[in-house]
Parts: structure tokens; sequence; C-alpha cells
């Protein structure tokens, strides 16, 4: 895909892809209140939150997956809405999740067409293109900085961060504008999680706007031009890189108004010389850069 697709939306500094005051409810349950961010081309989006600050719920509704309940997802600056992920796929929106759909048996070439594989022939003679797949896989695959030696070995010989970049380069294949990955460092080791935080550099030189789902603001800060803090289903707020430093982006993670409450509750039921107490304290005082 070229960068000037890529850009389509973007000529006149319009994002990709921008939501605008998202809700989600189920039922009396908010999991989503206000939410606003943009995903311009070429810029990579991160959306930060612990366990439970609904990154999910924002993912399946950028994904199609579900439904807003209010607000606007606006593409090229236009309205839009997604009634499925496949309706989200067809605007150029790409999801890679957690857990890869893959089958760890086949190829790497084969996972890679997995359902859009590659044909020749007419009626009863047609049958697939398997020298034109491998070719393809491979040039993908390179031109992502992938350096694999073989495109026929079964996927599942590939390290966590490896399969990732095959995803990612699928994705970037068949079409994405806009990449949305869910969590890709989260089970990965220091070495592995470098090695996807690259591909994801290698994503928006090529063009993409990419949402980087995390907890961790030590992988999104060097890779991220824009983030996003979701907290119990509410924004911290939308900044971008060149207004928050990564202690600031740390601190407010961490929630340093609630570790300093609890601080103060456990002084006064467990003394101010506690070893916990000292050790919160320590924790506070890093957070906040003193």
């Amino acid at each position: 895909m070229s960068s000037d697709m890529a850009t389509t939306g973007t000529a006149n500094g319009i994002p990709i892809l921008e939501v605008r005051k998202v809700g989600k409810s189920y039922g009396v349950i908010r999991s989503l209140q206000s939410i606003s961010t943009s995903v311009m081309a070429g810029q990579v989006t991160c959306v930060l939150g612990d366990n439970g600050a609904g990154k999910s719920t924002f993912i399946k509704i950028l994904a199609g997956a579900h439904s807003p309940s209010e607000g606007e997802i606006l593409l090229d600056g236009k309205p839009v809405t997604f009634s499925s992920p496949r309706v989200a796929l067809d605007h150029g929106i790409a999801t890679v999740f957690q857990d890869l759909a893959v089958v760890p048996l086949m190829p790497v070439w084969r996972n890679f067409f997995l359902g859009s594989e590659l044909t020749k022939g007419r009626g009863p003679f047609r049958r697939l293109d398997l020298k034109r797949m491998k070719k393809i896989t491979y040039t993908e695959l390179s031109n992502m900085g992938i350096d694999l030696r073989d495109v026929d070995q079964p996927i599942g010989t590939l390290s966590g961060g490896e399969r990732q970049c095959v995803a990612i380069a699928r994705a970037v294949y068949f079409g994405a504008r806009v990449l949305i990955l869910d969590e890709p460092t989260a089970a990965l080791g220091v070495k592995q999680s470098g090695v996807v935080l690259r591909y994801i550099t290698r994503a928006r030189e090529r063009g993409l706007g990419v949402v980087f789902i995390t907890h961790n603001p030590h992988h999104a800060y060097p890779v991220g031009d824009r983030f996003l803090l979701l907290n119990r289903g509410e924004s911290l707020g939308d900044f971008s890189k060149t207004d928050i430093t990564l202690d600031e982006l740390t601190s407010l993670m961490a929630g340093g108004s609630e570790l300093d409450e609890l601080v103060q509750e456990l002084e006064s039921t467990m003394g101010s010389n506690s070893p916990l107490v000292r050790e919160i304290e320590s924790e506070v005082s890093v957070d906040s850069g003193n």
C-alpha cells in the first residue's frame, strides 16, 4: 500500500480516524464516558490504562464489534458507523488482537493469507497459487524489516514478537489505513517487546495510523505521538508528546493522588514507620519526580 493511500484523510490535517465524546453503556453499567482522541496518518496514538480502565471496550468500538451508546466516530472527517468488524476492515480499520488468530502448525505463508488465499486458473483447473503467495509473504515481511529465512516454516516456531509482526505485515498488505494493536507486548519479554515496538515504528513510517493499546508507559512513550489515558472508563487526558513527559505519563498511570490517599490511610492504622508505608511513600516520591 502506498503512503498516498494512507494519507488521503490527512491531506488537510484531518485525522484518518477520530472519536468524539464516545461512551458505552450496558444497561445501568457505564463502561466508557465521553472519550475523545484522533489518529493521524504516520502517527501512533497510544491508549493507556490498567485492567478495568475501559481499553477493551474502546478497542471493540473502534473495531466494529460494539456500537457506541453515545458520541460519534469520524473517518476522514465524515461520520461513520461500523456495524461489524468486517465493515470496519472494509474501511481500512484492522485490529490485531493479543490472542492472535493463527494456526501454529501451518506455514507462515498460509497464515499470512488465511481466509484470503490467492488462486490461479479457472473452473475445475482453479488451484492455489502457492508460488505467488510465498513470494508476497517473503516480500511483505522483508518490507517491514522481518528477516525470515523460510516462509514454509510453521508459524508456531516463531517467537511471540515475530508472530505479532507477521500479523502487522499482513494487515498492512491487505490495505489497512489504521492498525489497532491490542496489548502486543503484554506477554513478551524485554527483547521481544523491542522487536514489536520496532515494527510499530515501521508501520508508522509507511504512513499508517497506529492505535497502540498498552498498560506500559515505558513501551508507549518511545513510539507514541499521542497519548490517551483511561481510568475506570473515563479519560484522564489526551496529550500530544510535546505536552507530556514520560515521568508525568507514568505518574498519571500510577494514580499519584490515589497513592497519597493510601499512604495517609495506612499511616493512620500502621504508623508512619511501617516498612510498607515507607515503601509506598518512596514510590509516590519517584512518580512525582521528587
